[in-house]
């Protein structure tokens, strides 16, 4: 009766190895940089938490539910997640196992000798044979034509070895071992992407900042309006330097019928030190002309108007004094702005409204700004008082005022009428609340600054990466033959052939051409006899 046989079991040892051959097969390094690149995607499709987290609390507070699913699965911080993270390691590992044993076979490979020579020539793609001249004619014994047939080959770019020994001497050539160097080099490269946008993300940081034209940003934590570290980002690192914005200037189009007012440049005029003590320096940033400082890259990233004003409170004490950063709405610059004024007394003050650069109405009397210079600038503003909410300690955005806690002092559907103001003017405030003035108007940009530690490493990389590429595509694999046959024809005279052989590894459309060419420079070497060329 036959008995089944059972299969020894794997064991721990067994199935740790069984898994490491899985996970470094090319097979799964090809599907875990698919599967990488769909991952990806939400990044895409939902905000993300370093870039924006206004947006990620808006969707949260719109969608709770959907939101809160979301944000259990980690779709607000894609790039950071445990697994998105889990499938970039396991990638960069099992590209590694794959890379190295082909580089220990490739090694192996270069210090074989090319393979033996083939008994029938004839057969390959490509082949061909002629007549020379004996050895007593010519005085050339075999050894030494075949010495010299592999000479001919290595000027060729072959790996060759001279076979002198035997009843047929012969030479064995190959050459495209630099088509799996340039593979090699690919992948490794892809590793070195890989690692150095590791690093970059790990160590590298990224910020934003406000700067109105007169004030400087000075590369320390409290500076920045937003920042956002690596992992591993150490405070220490940031190198000191500073950022003036002199005077922002902007071109706009006053040609064109069609695009008439948009805007065509901007040209941040700034100062910069470079270090404490540091000399300053007259420099610019334009639109994707950023200007580099110490290793970091700042962007000139948005723009817009911060008109200057001085709100009193209802005890003639200055409770705010400075720019308002205003947030433009159309192409006309026509930007929303919010005061707040939490030191007034005896009631807090805030304001929110709108900046005209050059007021005007329309043909229904609806104010608007007809120009997006700062030809006729108007401030049209509602007024508040009472609790800001800024002393329960919760963050609040400073472009939004929150009048849940407050009173409306002026409103255009109120008998007390919004407030208008033009530069220079001052308004007085219902009941003794206090003023306001309009005193100037200024420029203010947005900058982005980002330090990224693998920008060179990464652009290293695919360069090489490249390289590796267009070797291993346009290196042929080629493996030639030669060999010296020696006979004696009918008549009792002495022959002595010279027949070679071409094949290659894969497909090659040259191969017949480099066939005619190595027999040319075979007849140059050694020219054929006529009555017996084959």
């Amino acid at each position: 009766m036959k008995k089944d046989i059972a299969a020894p079991a794997l064991g721990f040892v067994g199935m740790l190895r069984w898994a490491w051959a899985q996970l470094t097969s090319m097979r799964t390094a090809l599907f875990l940089l698919l599967l990488l690149a769909v991952a990806a995607v939400p990044g895409s499709l939902f905000p993300q938490r370093a870039v924006n987290p206004e947006q990620v609390a808006t969707y949260l507070e719109n969608k709770p539910v959907l939101g809160a699913w979301l944000d259990r699965f980690q779709l607000f911080d894609v790039f950071s997640s445990a697994w998105f993270s889990a499938i970039y390691l396991l990638l960069f590992i099992s590209l590694i196992g794959c890379i190295l044993p082909r580089i220990k076979k490739h090694a192996k490979a270069l210090r074989t000798p090319p393979p033996r020579t083939p008994s029938r020539l004839n057969r390959l793609p490509e082949n061909g044979s002629f007549e020379i001249a004996a050895a007593q004619d010519s005085g050339i014994s075999d050894a030494q034509l075949v010495q010299d047939a592999a000479k001919l080959l290595k000027k060729r770019g072959y790996r060759s070895e001279a076979r002198p020994d035997g009843a047929m001497p012969s030479v064995g050539a190959e050459r495209g071992y630099s088509r799996e160097i340039g593979n090699l080099l690919f992948h490794t490269s892809l590793v070195g992407i890989l690692a150095s946008v590791a690093v970059g993300g790990a160590f590298g940081y990224g910020g934003q900042r406000v700067l109105v034209e007169g004030e400087t940003f000075v590369n320390s934590l409290v500076s920045y309006d937003a920042f956002t570290p690596g992992t591993w980002f150490n405070q220490d690192s940031l190198t000191p330097y500073s950022v003036k914005l002199d005077k922002f200037n902007i071109t706009f189009d006053r040609e064109s019928k069609t695009h008439f007012g948009q805007p065509i440049d901007f040209t941040a005029e700034v100062e910069t030190r470079r270090g404490p003590g540091a000399e300053p320096q007259k420099e610019t940033i334009k639109v994707n002309h950023p200007l580099r400082i110490n290793k970091a890259d700042v962007y000139l990233v948005g723009n817009g108007y911060a008109p200057v004003v001085t709100v009193k409170d209802g005890n003639g004490n200055v409770a705010f004094s400075g720019p308002v950063v205003s947030v433009p709405q159309d192409g006309m610059y026509m930007s929303v702005l919010v005061i707040k004024a939490p030191d007034a007394k005896p009631e807090q003050l805030g304001f929110q409204g709108f900046l005209l650069p050059t007021a005007m109405t329309d043909e229904t009397g609806f104010a608007i700004s007809g120009d997006p210079n700062a030809i006729n600038p108007q401030l049209q503003l509602n007024s508040f008082y009472g609790d800001l909410g800024l002393d329960d300690g919760n963050p609040q955005n400073v472009y939004v005022l929150n009048t849940d806690g407050m009173k409306k002092l002026n409103d255009r559907k109120l008998d007390t009428g919004g407030i208008v103001l033009s530069a220079g003017q001052t308004y007085e405030l219902p009941d003794g609340k206090g003023s306001i003035s309009f005193d100037g108007l200024k420029r203010f940009i947005g900058v982005d600054i980002n330090y990224d530690p693998s920008k060179r490493p990464v652009a290293i990389f695919s360069g090489l990466a490249l390289l590796g590429l267009a070797i291993s595509l346009f290196t042929p694999r080629r493996r030639a033959w030669i060999k010296i046959k020696n006979s004696v024809d009918d008549s009792g005279c002495e022959q002595r052939i010279i027949e070679y052989g071409l094949l290659a590894r894969g497909e090659d459309p040259r191969l017949e051409s480099e066939a005619q060419e190595l027999r040319k420079l075979l007849e140059q070497q050694w020219p054929a006899v006529e009555r017996a060329e084959v």
